[in-house]
């Protein structure tokens, strides 16, 4: 079982940053693909950004540039930086960890808000 909490999140000013952290509790963290999805108000919830086990790093083309993600075993988190926001990118962020062992463990964070607006 892995619990995952979100912080991070808030108001920001259109080209302004932010960097989320998720914070995963639970044994293994090194083993799991750690993703980043983000849900608009009245929009389906999409995948933002992929860091693999091995550090391999994919994003969808709408923050490509923009966005990075990294991870800190040690510490048992994953990141994600954000920059030159746009108001577009407002959206509750959810952290995500998924790994296949004998079947597909996927586990979610609960969420954090960001919010940009002049």
């Amino acid at each position: 079982q892995v619990q995952l909490v979100e912080s991070g999140g808030g108001l920001v000013q259109p080209g302004g940053s932010l960097r989320l952290s998720c914070v995963a509790s639970g044994s293994s963290f090194d083993l799991y693909t750690m993703n980043w999805y983000r849900q608009a108000p009245g929009k389906q919830r999409e995948l933002v950004a992929t860091i693999t086990s091995g550090g391999s790093t994919s994003f969808a083309d709408s923050v490509k540039g923009r966005f990075t993600t990294s991870r800190d075993n040690a510490k048992n988190t994953v990141y994600l930086q954000m920059n030159s926001l746009k108001p577009e990118d407002t959206a509750v962020y959810y952290c995500n960890a998924q790994r296949i062992v004998l079947r597909l463990l996927n586990y979610w964070g609960q969420g954090t808000q960001v919010t940009v607006s002049s």
